[in-house]
């Protein structure tokens, strides 16, 4: 099958994946094979790709927002041994970062899989979407809503499912104001799902292009990054990684609100003083993601409609779209085009 490989982390403008003929996977118990058609390009593939995530593959397939129609199963799924089988051959289906857990650890006895102590990571730990086909274990994919397109569905499968999260994590309510750090993939799905649930956004972004798809997305003003709201917030979501913007969100919200840090990786967060902390204000990552956070997020999705703003490389411009979101040259989200289904 053809992949994007990489073979070694290095900066993207140097074009580090390759694009060759390698063996296509085999399902194993309990997993799928998938025919991919598109895959969303993520900010996370950007620090495997440049290794700001420490290297735990090699070589790997990036990817880990993936639509495709199942091809085969492994040989207990063939043979229906396993109960409560969900998918046929044919069905269309998605692959987010979450790959797999060990499902007996204390946190996933908890009902926390996101902080699993053993897990494996879709295009990370695992080959991902970046190729004409994935494995998947059958357990952590998702049916994709019928009123998406593949092209559509895919950035739902992380950017959409983490900016939930955050959402979540932030407990945002009708009436509340919420600053949205950095304006892309993540950010302009989380404020369709925020102004569905009644809160008035705010966009922090250093692109003018960016702050002027949150206003059309309606947000209820949009400014530079380090720029203050006419409003004290009662929430902001950091979804640049650029730990700077911590203490500048800190600055802007009201006692007892929350900065929710949305991303895998961020550069270091300078010291700040303590007053900007007090008054009950709380500072939070998020991890990774449940299985419920996905069948949740894309059943709200479709009940809005959540639209995707898209657009599409082939295959072998997979270095030139992660070019593209680095530069921040992406309105809304980039999409691999892989096998047009």
């Amino acid at each position: 099958m053809k992949a994007a490989l990489l073979n070694k982390p290095a900066p993207v403008s140097s074009n580090p994946l390759v694009v060759t003929d390698v063996a296509t996977p085999a399902p194993g118990p309990g997993e799928i094979l998938i025919r991919v058609s598109y895959c969303g390009v993520c900010r996370t593939d950007l620090h495997v790709v440049e290794g700001e995530l420490p290297q735990r593959k090699s070589p790997v397939i990036p990817g880990h927002q993936v639509v495709g129609r199942i091809e085969s199963f492994g040989e207990d799924l063939k043979s229906g041994a396993k109960a409560g089988q969900k998918f046929k051959v044919g069905d269309r289906v998605g692959v987010a970062w979450l790959h797999h857990t060990d499902g007996t650890c204390q946190y996933c006895r908890m009902g926390a899989e996101n902080l699993c102590d053993h897990p494996t990571f879709t295009g990370y730990t695992v080959d991902g979407g970046y190729a004409e086909y994935v494995v998947a274990d059958e357990d952590f994919v998702y049916a994709i809503p019928p009123s998406f397109t593949d092209q559509q569905a895919a950035p739902l499968l992380c950017a959409g499912i983490i900016g939930f999260r955050s959402l979540r994590l932030a407990d945002v309510k009708a009436g509340d104001r919420l600053g949205f750090y950095g304006f892309g993939a993540a950010a302009h799905l989380a404020i369709q799902v925020a102004l569905h649930w009644k809160a008035e956004v705010y966009a922090l972004t250093r692109d003018e292009r960016h702050r002027r798809l949150a206003l059309e997305l309606g947000a209820k003003w949009a400014g530079d990054t380090f720029d203050t709201p006419p409003e004290p917030l009662d929430a902001a979501i950091v979804f640049a990684p650029a730990g700077e913007i911590v203490p500048a969100a800190l600055k802007i919200l009201r006692k007892g609100g929350s900065v929710v840090l949305g991303g895998i990786h961020m550069s270091p967060i300078p010291s700040f003083s303590y007053d900007l902390l007090y008054q009950e204000r709380v500072v939070r990552s998020v991890a990774n993601n449940t299985r419920k956070d996905g069948e949740d997020f894309l059943c709200i999705a479709a009940e809005i409609p959540i639209r995707s703003h898209v657009k599409i490389f082939p295959l072998t411009e997979a270095n030139r779209a992660l070019n593209s979101l680095k530069s921040d040259a992406i309105e809304g989200a980039a999409v691999i085009q892989v096998l047009d289904n």
